[in-house]
């Protein structure tokens, strides 16, 4: 029964829930969860929205909306244009989910993996005394945690240089 209702579902209803589970998951991406459904709306609009269309929309503030569009510029996942003889400026989202995915793997690379790797890099040189359990059990897991990270690192090098069809049959492979 519960399928049946879903198949008859509005397109409105449909977007609104698309907006919220986008938004949600986001979230648990650690992203922003206006960020997320300020761009599941620009990714489900067949045109570029104005500022005040976003806002209108998602019921959000203009400086939510500014600063959440501007956020989206800087991740590389929206970008602004201009229409001749207008003063509004208009937004409009990369529809290609690969390309999608692959900026935001980018961007949190970027953003949180490079950091950890500059740290790692930097404290895996200490000095200490071999004999020194508290030096051995440092050592150890700084050593660990670098080479696992370096990994996760060239793991997303190649899936950034990747194309997706590659990208896709050498997972598929990976399990098979």
């Amino acid at each position: 029964m519960k399928s049946f209702i879903y198949l008859n579902m509005e397109l409105a209803e449909a977007k609104q829930k698309f907006i919220e589970a986008w938004g949600k998951l986001g979230s648990e991406w650690g992203i922003n969860r206006t960020m997320a459904q300020v761009h599941a709306l620009l990714l489900i609009s067949p045109e570029a929205l104005t500022t005040e269309e976003v806002m209108e929309a998602l019921h959000i503030s203009r400086g939510n909306a500014n600063m959440t569009l501007r956020d989206l510029i800087d991740w590389g996942l929206v970008e602004k244009q201009h229409r001749t003889g207008e003063r509004k400026e208009y937004f409009f989202a990369e529809k290609d989910t690969w390309v999608i995915a692959r900026q935001v793997a980018k961007e949190r690379k970027r953003r949180e993996l490079d950091p950890v790797l500059k740290i790692l890099d930097q404290i895996k040189e200490v000095q200490g005394e071999a004999t020194d359990p508290e030096y051995t059990t440092f050592k150890k897991s700084i050593t660990d945690i670098s080479r696992l990270a370096h990994n996760v690192d060239n793991t997303l090098q190649t899936m950034l240089k990747a194309e997706e069809s590659w990208f896709w049959g050498s997972i598929f492979k990976i399990f098979k």
